[in-house]
């Protein structure tokens, strides 16, 4: 298996596992914008480098100004953690939850620092005929059983989002039964602004609201750990209280800042690809007799044909030097699943043709 950290992404271990260099894989395990970093940002880190002898600032206070001007929100609304990970782990050591709530399948942190914290985990499952999402019903009845629920949007495996009423029908829920509603935005920069369903203007009426989101996807800086949550002020508060000084590093916030001024071309770039190539990818993908999840971020869910299993293609792949995603351990769905990252067009084609071969073969 691949996965042993538990994630996509792990080149040191495909290395060891296939014999190959790090730099000689084709990843698409590991959902990263395929445009690269912004070219300004690449530039202004060389150029920062000898800032590295000064401390970082521990009150993240440049990169904090320019966010809350771009999504119009408070500065005092804002924790900036070293990745989304480290902002879930903040908010579970503010919070302390004794119970928490997850919707299956979804991203294995949710549970794994749940646990790692003390917290007893509680789930519901989403089902292939509404494209692995669970009913609002269903994730509305754990809402009052449990102190805390993440809930994936878009989710990952699967890429769905809850509609705007569903999200808001689950905050209201949440408030009435004193539960936090910990709503993950990783990857929605990935779909177009209009199409996304977040309660991002809403998080004064619900103060057991928390957004939890993250630079690295959409900027393809994910060596450098950055992200952020936002809620109350003083949810806000407790979770900074936790949080080790200068856990973000220089580097970083000046990525972040960088990031956040560059032109709307390459957003607009960004989504334009994604659109296009994850047709494409889809398209192929069916022709082969998989099935695809109707996903809207940088990634499909697969199910692969009868004959064949997550591990033995990922096996196949990986002796070729292109690696995918296991989705078998992910609870609720089956040893045929995978999941892809939506690339470029050359490195899709050549995705789309060694699976065919290994179908074939």
């Amino acid at each position: 298996m691949l996965e042993v950290y538990g994630h996509g992404g792990d080149l040191e271990s495909a290395a060891q596992l296939y014999g190959r260099g790090v730099d000689t894989f084709l990843d698409f395990s590991a959902n990263i914008n395929p445009l690269g970093p912004p070219q300004e940002v690449l530039k202004r880190l060389q150029d920062a480098v000898a800032s590295i002898i000064r401390y970082p600032d521990p009150g993240h206070r440049e990169f904090k100004e320019i966010l809350a001007a771009k999504l119009d929100v408070a500065t005092d609304a804002i924790c900036v953690g070293n990745g989304a990970a480290e902002c879930m782990a903040l908010l579970l050591l503010a919070l302390h939850p004794r119970k928490v709530g997850i919707v299956e399948p979804c991203f294995s942190e949710y549970r794994q620092l749940s646990e790692q914290f003390g917290a007893e985990v509680f789930a519901v499952y989403g089902i292939k005929e509404h494209d692995w999402t669970a009913s609002v019903s269903d994730v509305a009845e754990l809402i009052q059983q449990v102190d805390l629920l993440f809930l994936g949007q878009p989710n990952n495996p699967n890429g769905v989002q809850y509609k705007l009423e569903e999200l808001r029908a689950l905050a209201e829920t949440a408030e009435e039964y004193d539960t936090y509603l910990v709503v993950d935005e990783a990857f929605i920069d990935f779909i177009p602004e209009e199409q996304r369903n977040s309660l991002l203007l809403e998080l004064t009426p619900f103060p057991h609201l928390l957004l939890v989101r993250s630079m690295t996807k959409f900027y393809a800086i994910p060596g450098l750990r950055l992200g952020y949550a936002l809620a109350h002020p003083n949810i806000i508060k407790l979770m900074q209280g936790k949080q080790v000084t200068w856990s973000v590093n220089g580097l970083a916030l000046l990525a972040g800042e960088i990031c956040l001024q560059i032109s709307e071309e390459y957003e607009q770039k960004t989504m334009d690809l994604i659109s296009s190539e994850r047709n494409v990818l889809t398209t192929g993908l069916k022709d082969m007799g998989c099935e695809v999840s109707p996903g809207e971020a940088n990634f499909l869910l697969v199910e692969l044909p009868p004959s064949w299993s997550a591990e033995d293609m990922q096996r196949e792949l990986g002796l070729r030097g292109i690696l995918i995603r296991s989705c078998a351990m992910y609870p609720g769905l089956g040893p045929r699943y995978i999941r892809l990252a939506v690339k470029g067009h050359e490195a899709n084609l050549r995705l789309l043709k060694e699976m065919t071969s290994v179908l074939e073969e």
